[in-house]
């Protein structure tokens, strides 16, 4: 992992302190199948995972194993979609577009994280009481071909909706660090920017 995303990382920590990591890694089944040792190489105490493998066969014991590796290396643990494997992993809860669905209940002492990509999807989040939201894209992002990044302006317009955290996902790397809007930004989320090499 690049090591200016860890001084990013690092100084928005030291200035806003709180319960949410500043940077967030994001499983992906097709970009990033087994997770795993990228989990297991995170700077302790600095970060976030949140588990998407939605349609794994081994969603559960690859749940299983991630708990186990945030635990010791304290790590925040969320899952996205699946609130019943949450509270197996008694971990926190990941809303996508700030929607829930009926009859969760957080684990009590998690965090709530929300995807946002509108004002609309900032103000559900709201009234959910997510702790953070991840708005995205704001840069062109491998993730999402074809997509219109929100760019600058645009997230910051959309992320000011949201009472809480607010986090910047999509084509992070170091080299865009300067392009982040801080200090709007409590830290950013990513896939491909937690595997490249030091520069």
């Amino acid at each position: 992992m690049d090591p200016r995303l860890i001084r990013w990382g690092v100084a928005v920590k030291s200035r806003l302190g709180g319960r949410v990591p500043p940077m967030w890694l994001f499983t992906d089944e097709a970009r990033l199948p087994d997770p795993r040792a990228v989990v297991a190489r995170l700077p302790k105490g600095l970060c976030g995972v949140v588990l998407r493998h939605d349609a794994a066969s081994d969603r559960v014991r690859l749940g299983e194993d991630l708990a186990r590796v945030c635990r010791e290396r304290r790590i925040v643990l969320v899952v996205a979609g699946d609130w019943k494997l949450a509270h197996h992993l008694r971990a926190g809860t990941h809303l996508r577009g700030g929607r829930k669905a009926r009859n969760t209940r957080a684990v009590e002492g998690t965090l709530i994280t929300s995807s946002c990509h509108n004002p609309i999807e900032a103000v559900r989040a709201n009234h959910l009481r997510a702790d953070a939201v991840f708005t995205s894209p704001l840069f062109a992002t491998a993730s999402h071909p074809g997509v219109k990044p929100l760019g600058t302006l645009r997230w910051m317009t959309i992320s000011g909706r949201f009472h809480g955290a607010r986090l910047a996902l999509g084509g992070l790397a170091a080299a865009k660090l300067r392009r982040v809007p801080v200090p709007k930004a409590a830290g950013f989320g990513g896939i491909s920017c937690f595997e490249q090499p030091p520069v």
